[in-house]
């Protein structure tokens, strides 16, 4: 049964979907068999893996309205093990028309379960708003997974993601984790990067990943070329921190 994490952060920019689609590569690389859910409506995850979000007939809005089953949007990427639920801006509309909607908290968490058992993980990556679709894939998880930036205010707003992360998990979803906070974007020559990481640690204790995803400009260019930064060039710095970063992931899920 696969294990289910949502990547999620309120804030924009802070490499939330780069975090998604680098953490679903790495996974399928260890032999994982893996689904990344693009569940933000900008759809940058499912361009940075080379789909032209122009050109899809059907992605994720259709499976939110009902209209398809999540097996019938599945595409595969080029890389083994690793499939991905595509997404384009039309999502954005669909909170609108969820609103009526009876069980509008947990249409994710039902389309999840039809395909569990195909997978080893299910990788989620939200919209950076508590949103709708963000209650869904905190709804639908077993795991969240906090990218924060290492740069001023990188904790804005983290106490009320917090606070409806309790909520969800008092109210729908138990079983909710927040299994890390990975920081990102981190430039160890900078006294600001080493002080807010610092503080990050101080705030999360041992949630903290060991691993820190540095600045890297391979990483800023791999999407352009529609791979993630590990079949761009395995050799950066960015594409080794993803790859250490899941070898963490694997081992807490694992407890």
């Amino acid at each position: 049964m696969a294990k289910v994490i949502c990547i999620t952060n309120q804030k924009g920019g802070v490499g939330k979907t780069t975090t998604s689609v680098n953490l679903a590569y790495f996974l399928a690389k260890d032999k994982n068999r893996v689904l990344l859910v693009d569940f933000d409506p900008q759809g940058n995850a499912s361009s940075g893996l080379g789909l032209d979000k122009t050109a899809l007939e059907a992605s994720m809005t259709e499976v939110m309205l009902g209209a398809m089953a999540l097996t019938d949007i599945i595409q595969q990427t080029s890389f083994k093990n690793f499939d991905v639920a595509p997404t384009t801006p039309q999502l954005a509309n669909v909170e609108v028309e969820m609103a009526a909607m009876k069980n509008k908290f947990i249409v994710l968490k039902k389309a999840l379960a039809t395909v569990a058992e195909d997978y080893d993980y299910i990788i989620i990556d939200s919209p950076p708003s508590l949103s709708l679709l963000t209650v869904n894939g905190m709804i639908a998880a077993d795991y969240l997974i906090l990218p924060v930036q290492t740069e001023f205010y990188a904790l804005e707003g983290v106490a009320q993601l917090l606070e409806s992360m309790a909520m969800v998990k008092k109210a729908m979803n138990p079983q909710l984790k927040l299994l890390g906070v990975v920081a990102t974007m981190y430039d160890k020559r900078t006294s600001l990067s080493v002080e807010v990481l610092a503080e990050v640690r101080k705030y999360f204790k041992d949630k903290v990943f060991q691993t820190t995803i540095p600045r890297n400009v391979r990483v800023a260019e791999a999407p352009s070329h529609g791979v993630p930064v590990g079949a761009y060039d395995k050799f950066s710095k960015g594409a080794k921190a993803y790859k250490e970063f899941a070898r963490e992931v694997e081992e807490r899920t694992r407890k």
